[in-house]
């Protein structure tokens, strides 16, 4: 069941400068009271639902189990796409059937993902622009108020996904591609920890070579400190993935660099 304490958190696009996130707290306090909120980020890039998928994948976890975890991120609302609500072993989550439950759904082929269809569980509108207010929103609060799962709607199997980027074997080199660039401009990779020890051991040198768009960095530091404020420096960050970094500067900016970029482990 969800969080005694019905711990949910948010992660939209909506920002902070209009009511939005206010008008869905609004609502999920009316109906639960007692409900504790917590904001993941408001900042998601405007429509970009793999931006979201990465920010929820990245720490819902971090999370007492049977958090109810609601994400917005929806460029298709009001036309056909489905609501979904979705259980795994310990979390819940909520969210429109666009991809942003992709990772998620990849990490746990047991999930129970059903379509909120009850119209008990969502408010009457005017209109059909704002179903973070008036279907997620109400829908988590019900949940957190001990409603049935089954109740919000039937199960289905045939939810949306995209392709999620994995990195590939080229001769001797393993070629990733950044995924996501976090507000100080660090440049993330899916490279992880796991293919640093791969590549030691099929290279059997101690300190890999990474080449990002012309740039070649001479193994890994431990450290933000050991950086450079010019030359790009690698890590692996605390979420186990190869990042790129300037030292107290943006290496999206200064490097013109962005999503998607390939990044070659030799």
């Amino acid at each position: 069941m969800p969080h005694p304490l019905g711990l949910i958190t948010l992660l939209t696009d909506f920002g902070d400068r209009d009511a939005f996130v206010a008008s869905m707290k609004g609502v999920i306090l009316t109906i639960n009271p007692q409900a504790t909120l917590v904001d993941l980020s408001h900042h998601v890039q405007p429509y970009s639902v793999e931006d979201a998928a990465y920010l929820l994948k990245s720490c819902y976890r971090n999370f007492p189990k049977s958090t109810v975890h609601v994400a917005v991120v929806d460029p298709g609302v009001g036309s056909a796409r489905r609501p979904l609500i979705a259980k795994s072993e310990h979390y819940y989550f909520l969210a429109p059937d666009n991809g942003l439950l992709t990772p998620i759904l990849a990490d746990d082929s047991e999930m129970e993902v059903r379509e909120i269809e009850n119209e008990d569980y969502r408010l009457t509108s005017p209109g059909r622009t704002f179903d973070g207010r008036d279907l997620f929103a109400p829908a988590a609060a019900w949940l957190t108020r001990q409603q049935p799962f089954a109740s919000f709607g039937r199960l289905i199997d045939d939810w949306k996904t995209f392709t999620i980027s994995k990195p590939k074997w080229e001769s001797m080199a393993l070629v990733g591609e950044i995924v996501h660039v976090d507000r100080f401009g660090n440049l993330i990779s899916n490279l992880t920890s796991h293919h640093v020890i791969e590549i030691r051991a099929v290279t059997k040198r101690p300190n890999p070579l990474i080449r990002i768009a012309g740039h070649t960095i001479d193994g890994l530091v431990g450290s933000y400190q050991e950086g450079d404020a010019q030359v790009p420096r690698a890590l692996i960050n605390s979420n186990g993935q190869l990042e790129i970094f300037l030292k107290e500067a943006n290496a999206a900016s200064v490097l013109q660099l962005g999503k998607k970029e390939a990044v070659r482990l030799t």
